[in-house]
């Protein structure tokens, strides 16, 4: 989506609302059209990247493009779906693709926390303990089948994903970066699995479901990869300094105060949906929390990035929304009895929250 228009409210009026800001210096045309200039030739490689991943990968448009939204915004993401659709073979190869240090991580029901983040080991020639570091300890971290471990292994990624350092003994050690965790999980099989805590959850940026193939998909993935040694790897077309210097392009998108106000409406609407329909009374636990409106500013930023513009438009969000919100929204026992899932309510707010 590259049109700047939103509503009946072009782009040229968005810096002059800024002006109202008072907490906030001004920003200008000039200033947005700078940023713009930039952006376009710093997420060329990006759009690369996704177009490289593609050799490999067929179809999963989504998936991909929410993957290089969470390495540009700087947050984890939850992928859901069936075995087969090609999970780990899109993480590794986005992996490959930015030239970066890879570990995956099989997560299983006897895995410690140890065998995450690493441990102590003594060493009888010194008489000192060293550090071990576990996998946790890369750049992109596959974290395969999360949800069959129990909660102290899960927990054992807390305190990595939000502060991006994990305590060892009594050392705490920083983690590379960019650091970005890419979590999966299968909804069929129950048996043998922990559910994520609410803590946990939170901390993925997104959570992305990823669906079947087409039959035109299904088609080309069936004329490509019926081998005994199909292709699995991509040339890398950026370095891990490319993505920090992206970052800094992303943080300086302008994001107008009336598309700020819409987001903290989305938000306040998972927390009190009854307010924006009746029908969605007691259907709701718990909505976001403020975590829930910095994400989607932050992907609405960096969707902005790749789509080569140096300002936020409301579409940016109502793309993203659904992604970043499915996971934090909690239904009730009502909801289930009347079979409306956290999708349904999302998809009825964004319906009548009314768009700036």
């Amino acid at each position: 989506m590259t049109t700047a228009q939103t509503g009946n409210q072009s782009f040229n009026e968005f810096p002059r609302m800024s002006q109202a800001k008072s907490d906030q210096p001004m920003t200008t045309q000039s200033d947005i059209n700078q940023i713009a200039n930039e952006v376009q030739a710093a997420s060329e490689p990006f759009r690369r990247l996704q177009r490289e991943i593609h050799e490999v990968i067929v179809g999963q448009d989504e998936l991909l493009h929410r993957m290089i939204i969470g390495i540009l915004a700087n947050g984890h993401l939850l992928i859901e779906g069936v075995p087969g659709l090609a999970k780990t073979l899109a993480v590794s190869s986005l992996a490959q693709g930015v030239d970066t240090s890879f570990q995956r991580i099989q997560f299983t029901p006897d895995l410690l926390p140890a065998d995450v983040i690493g441990t102590l080991i003594y060493r009888p020639d010194s008489g000192e303990f060293v550090v071990n570091r576990g996998p946790v300890f890369a750049n992109i971290v596959l974290a395969d089948e999360i949800n069959r471990a129990p909660a102290k292994v899960q927990s054992a990624l807390l305190e990595a994903m939000q502060e991006h350092q994990v305590t060892i003994g009594k050392e705490t050690h920083a983690l590379p970066q960019p650091f970005l965790v890419l979590a999966t999980q299968n909804p069929l099989e129950q048996e043998g699995t922990y559910a994520l805590p609410e803590a946990q959850v939170d901390r993925f940026l997104m959570k992305v479901v990823v669906g079947y193939p087409t039959r035109d998909e299904e088609h080309q993935i069936l004329k490509r990869m019926s081998s005994t040694s199909p292709r699995t790897s991509i040339s890398s077309v950026m370095s891990p300094d490319d993505i920090m210097k992206a970052r800094k392009l992303v943080d300086a998108i302008y994001i107008d105060e009336k598309i700020e106000r819409y987001i903290v409406d989305l938000i306040f609407a998972t927390r009190e949906p009854g307010t924006i329909d009746r029908n969605l009374d007691n259907l709701v636990e718990y909505g976001g929390s403020p975590r829930a409106s910095l994400a989607l500013a932050m992907c609405a930023k960096a969707n902005a990035f790749l789509d080569g513009r140096g300002y936020v438009v409301p579409q940016d969000v109502k793309d993203l929304a659904m992604d970043v919100l499915r996971h934090r929204v909690a239904t009730t026992y009502e909801a289930e009895a009347e079979e409306k899932t956290s999708e349904d309510v999302i998809k009825t707010i964004l319906d009548n929250v009314r768009v700036p």
